[in-house]
C-alpha cells in the first residue's frame, strides 16, 4: 500500500499516516512560471493499491480549480505508472452544492466533478460528510465511501451538554435527516434527553427567507448541526432564533470549517457559545489561530480516515464508519 498527501493537506495526510502507524510515501510537486503543475511520486506504484489524500476546499494558495486538477492529475499519473488500484481520499469534496437544477440551465456540478474522477480511472472515492448523500451516491459509478462524523461529535456533545437537556436542531429543511441521524446516534451511545429542531431557510438569488421554526428549545443546549460553515451566516441565523425562543446554550457543529470571508460575524457573536468542526480543512486551523476568542473546537478526522483505509486495505467491514446498520 502507498499514501500520498498532496500539497495543502499534507498536515492532515500525516496524521491519518500516523494513525495507521506509518509515514507518508514521497513525492514531488513543481509549479511552472505560467500556471501550470507537475505531480510525480517518488517511489514505485507498479502493482500497489494507492491512496491519494487531498482536500478541494480551496483558500488563498490554491483555489478549488487548482485543487480539483492537481488531484486529477496525481491520480492519473498514479494509474499511468501501473498502481493496481487508485483511491482518492477527499475529506471535503467541492463542487457538492449544485446536485440538482434549481432554475433554467443551472449545472450540475456534483455530477461533473464524479464524471472527471471516473475519466481518469479512479477506484473508490472516501469523502467526510458531503451536502447532500443521496446525490453523492447517485453521481459516482466508481465506488464510493461516505464516512460519517456522528461517532466523532456524539461524544462531544455529551461532554458540552453538561448534564442539560439537549436540542439538536437543523438550520435548514435540507439537513434534517443529517441532524436526525446525529440525534439517535446521541439517543444510542448516551443517556442524554435530546429533542429536535428545524429552522425553515429559502434561498433564491442570494436572498435568505423562511420564518418557520419547529421544536422547542428553551431551557436546553442546543447544537446546530450542518456539512459545512461557510460564511457563518446560516449558523448564525439559527442560533439567533434559539436564543430569542429561550435556548441556555448554543453551539454550531460541522465536519468543514471552511470560514471564507464574512466569518468574521460569527466568530464575534454572543449568539453561539462555541463552534466545533473537524481539521477536514486547513482553514479551521488557522481561523482558530486567528480569533482565539471565537472558542473554535478541532475534532481531528485522521483517526476515521485512517481507520477507513485499514478496512479498505485489509478487506475488512466499514459498515460502522459510515453510521449504516448492519
Amino acid at each position: 500500500m502507498r499514501l500520498f498527501a498532496l500539497g495543502g493537506s499534507r498536515d492532515l495526510g500525516s496524521a491519518v499516516a500516523q494513525a495507521l502507524g506509518g509515514a507518508l510515501d514521497p513525492h514531488e510537486e513543481r509549479d511552472f512560471e505560467d500556471g501550470e503543475h507537475k505531480a510525480r511520486t517518488l517511489v514505485g506504484v507498479r502493482g500497489e493499491d494507492v491512496y491519494v489524500l487531498h482536500g478541494l476546499a480551496g483558500d488563498d494558495a490554491a483555489s478549488a480549480n487548482d485543487r480539483l486538477v492537481k488531484l486529477l492529475f496525481f491520480l492519473a499519473a498514479c494509474r499511468e505508472n501501473g498502481a493496481r488500484q487508485v483511491t482518492a481520499i477527499v475529506p471535503f469534496l467541492a463542487y457538492s452544492r449544485k446536485d440538482r437544477q434549481t432554475k433554467a440551465r443551472d449545472p450540475v456540478t456534483t455530477r461533473y466533478v464524479a464524471e472527471l474522477f471516473e475519466a481518469v480511472g479512479t477506484s473508490r472515492l472516501v469523502t467526510v460528510d458531503v451536502h447532500n448523500f443521496a446525490a453523492f451516491q447517485n453521481a459516482f459509478r466508481c465506488e464510493t465511501v461516505h464516512l460519517d462524523t456522528r461517532r466523532l461529535f456524539a461524544p462531544v456533545i455529551a461532554r458540552m451538554a453538561g448534564g442539560r437537556p439537549v436540542t439538536v436542531l437543523s438550520p435548514d429543511g435540507g439537513g434534517v435527516k443529517r441532524a436526525q441521524l446525529l440525534k439517535e446516534r446521541l439517543e444510542a451511545d448516551t443517556d442524554l434527553k435530546v429533542g429536535f429542531g428545524f429552522l425553515e431557510k429559502r434561498r433564491s438569488r442570494g436572498v435568505v427567507s423562511g420564518d418557520l421554526f419547529a421544536g422547542d428549545v428553551a431551557g436546553t443546549a442546543v447544537f446546530i448541526v450542518d456539512d459545512m460553515i461557510s460564511t457563518g451566516g446560516t449558523m448564525l441565523r439559527a442560533a439567533t432564533a434559539c436564543r430569542e425562543r429561550g435556548a441556555t446554550a448554543v453551539h454550531a457543529l460541522a465536519a468543514h470549517g471552511l470560514f471564507a470571508a464574512g466569518a468574521d460575524a460569527l466568530f464575534a457573536s454572543d449568539a453561539i457559545d462555541r463552534i466545533v468542526v473537524t481539521d477536514s480543512v486547513a482553514a479551521a486551523a488557522r481561523a482558530q489561530a486567528r480569533h482565539p476568542a471565537a472558542r473554535i473546537d478541532i475534532v481531528s478526522v485522521a483517526p476515521l480516515i485512517g481507520a477507513a483505509i485499514e478496512c479498505l486495505a485489509g478487506g475488512g467491514s466499514i459498515s460502522d464508519l459510515l453510521g449504516m446498520e448492519s
